[in-house]
């Protein structure tokens, strides 16, 4: 127990003179907590964040209607005790609608950014530190697919395979890993020759052993602040596949399809078409307000 009180003492956590690596880790860890403690918006962000996760992972428990099941006869209702966000234009409840819709629109952030991350950190590491013809022939190809904007590359991609989730995370991704592989190889050229990277390669480790042991370590912390700010391009960029009909398929709850079914009805019944829409707007906000906060911390060029 003693030994506990110590490890998570705030002296130790702040302790100037770490006595070794782990602790020195851990002391960087909560000085960026508290650096990020501090901006107030970030704070606002993660808690959203957080509360929207656990709500539509707790869906089921949170909904008080299945968000499939129609009543024709109570269609269009405005918000109630009943219906806390009204039905829509089949008399199905928004606000189940919209707790079951976070889990598509959000399980598919993280479906892409599972994707792109890698993808991109890989591509960029590899063509910063070997150079010459690899790094020419790979930024080539991230310029092929950067002079395209993003949407219209990702219907294109959709429109090639078929409308629907899988498709959309798929068209996503693959539209969204250039400015990654930018970013990586960015930080790759700043320390390939470095005196450190240059006495592991005099030790005879193999350049594979080097970019994936010294190099992407490195990178990791811009990458995930770059993530962070990207996920809502990424939430509006599968919302906008939706509501153009390649993305989610009707009737599964995804707020972009919502918003492009009830369309119809912004002016008379605004509550069907707007609630998807807020819930659009607050996640790209939270994301943004946390992306900047874990830029603050991370990014040492902001320190």
């Amino acid at each position: 127990m003693t030994a506990l009180s110590s490890f998570l003492s705030r002296d130790w956590l702040l302790s100037e003179t770490p006595s070794s690596r782990t602790h020195a880790a851990w002391v960087r860890r909560y000085r960026g907590w508290l650096q990020f403690r501090g901006n107030g918006l970030a704070m606002v962000g993660l808690i959203t964040v957080i509360v929207m996760i656990v709500a539509s992972l707790a869906a089921p428990l949170l909904a008080f209607q299945d968000p499939s099941t129609q009543d024709l006869a109570g269609r269009l209702a405005p918000p109630s005790a009943a219906h806390w966000f009204g039905t829509d234009e089949l008399g199905r409840d928004i606000y189940a609608r919209i707790l079951y819709g976070g889990r598509v629109t959000l399980g598919m952030v993280v479906a892409v950014v599972l994707l792109v991350a890698p993808i991109g950190l890989a591509i960029g590491c590899v063509a910063g530190y070997f150079g010459g013809i690899v790094d020419r022939a790979l930024m080539r190809l991230t310029d092929v697919f950067l002079a395209f904007p993003r949407l219209v590359l990702a219907l294109a991609f959709v429109a090639a395979l078929k409308p629907g989730i899988t498709s959309a995370v798929i068209a996503i991704a693959l539209t969204a890993w250039p400015p990654y592989a930018r970013l990586a190889r960015a930080e790759t050229l700043t320390v390939r020759n470095t005196d450190y990277v240059a006495a592991v390669r005099l030790t005879g480790a193999r350049s594979g052993r080097i970019i994936l042991r010294h190099i992407v370590p490195l990178c990791v912390s811009s990458v995930i602040v770059r993530v962070t700010l990207d996920m809502s391009g990424i939430i509006l960029t599968a919302a906008a596949l939706g509501f153009l009909g390649m993305g989610a398929q009707p009737p599964m709850p995804e707020w972009g399809t919502m918003i492009a079914s009830s369309r119809a009805y912004i002016l008379d019944q605004w509550w069907v078409p707007t609630i998807p829409g807020i819930a659009i707007f607050v996640a790209s906000l939270a994301f943004n307000l946390l992306g900047d906060g874990m830029r603050d911390v991370l990014d040492p060029r902001q320190r």
